[in-house]
């Protein structure tokens, strides 16, 4: 004969619940909601990648075209003829792509020193530029 004490447990099939007690599972309420959380925050990650790449590569962009614009300006400073004032336009590889350039030569107060305007765009037609260098030049002796 088994006695029960206070201190004792009834014994239970690990299988089966105690009676009263159910197993508790999640809800189809409950799932629609966490991966809606996950798919919220799939999409800010998607979309904080996006623009970090975007971001680099604007920013390879502008250096590329920087280096085309300080060529230019290297270009004329190596250049023995005093350059005319006016406007002059071209294009220069760099990195495998073709850059447009535009030059802008102005007089300034000094007579032996112009101002030159560089802008860089990597699609011609483009309104906004790349890059955007001014550089001052002295007459060579």
């Amino acid at each position: 004969m088994i006695m029960s004490t206070p201190y004792s447990q009834p014994r239970h099939s690990a299988r089966r619940p105690a009676a009263g007690i159910r197993p508790r599972a999640f809800t189809l309420i409950e799932i629609l909601v966490a991966l809606a959380v996950i798919a919220i925050a799939l999409a800010a990650i998607v979309g904080e990648t996006a623009q970090r790449l975007h971001n680099a590569r604007r920013l390879i962009d502008h250096t590329l075209a920087h280096w085309v614009a300080m060529n230019r300006i290297t270009e004329q400073q190596l250049s023995s003829s005093w350059p005319a004032v006016g406007i002059t336009t071209g294009s220069a590889e760099q990195a495998d792509r073709e850059w447009f350039w535009t030059l802008k030569v102005s007089s300034t107060e000094d007579a032996d020193i112009r101002r030159l305007d560089i802008e860089v765009r990597a699609e011609k037609e483009s309104e906004r530029p790349d890059s955007t260098v001014i550089a001052y030049l002295e007459r060579p002796s």
